[in-house]
């Protein structure tokens, strides 16, 4: 039996944790002046669109790299003729998607002094390192599952042998 992880979690501008960004089960649709006050929040979170977009250029390359555009010089070019644009084109979308989340989870009066805070030099210093922040997290979230994925692969065959089933995932016949 083979295993790899593989975690991509990118939410652009707040950068938060991927169990942060997790959407709730579906649920009936917040009330509208909540989503209101949830993507003002939201966009006070992000900061700089220009700077939030900007930093997510260089995880793109790689991306673009993963995806088998191996030069670098090239990947480079989809990045900025393409993937670029097509994400400041749509990044309006992502502030709603990111607003309807947070006002599935969190009150008005939560949202509000979320975006105090925000409105504050210290939230404006946090709103502004959240990219670098991002890739801090997603970097050492990739090195702990590397480490802890041999352990994990081990536990997961011997379940799979006590469990008696076949690699297919059926059962063995008793």
């Amino acid at each position: 039996m083979r295993f790899s992880t593989v975690f991509v979690c990118l939410s652009v501008g707040a950068m938060l944790p991927c169990a942060a960004i997790a959407q709730p089960a579906a649920t009936a649709a917040p009330d509208p002046a909540l989503v209101k006050v949830a993507r003002e929040t939201v966009a006070q979170m992000q900061g700089d669109r220009a700077a939030t977009l900007s930093a997510m250029a260089g995880p793109m390359v790689g991306m673009m790299q993963q995806i088998g555009i191996k030069e670098p010089n090239k990947a480079q070019v989809l990045v900025q003729e393409v993937v670029m644009p097509t994400l400041t084109a749509h990044y309006d979308e992502l502030l709603d998607i990111q607003a309807r989340g947070f006002a599935t989870v969190l009150g008005k009066d939560d949202l509000q002094a979320i975006a105090a805070f925000y409105a504050t030099p210290t939230g404006k210093r946090l709103a502004a390192a959240q990219p670098q922040l991002a890739q801090i997290q997603l970097t050492g979230m990739q090195q702990w599952m590397q480490g802890v994925a041999p352990e994990m692969q081990s536990k997961i065959v011997k379940a799979v042998q006590a469990h008696g089933w076949t690699p297919g995932g059926q059962a063995k016949p008793r």
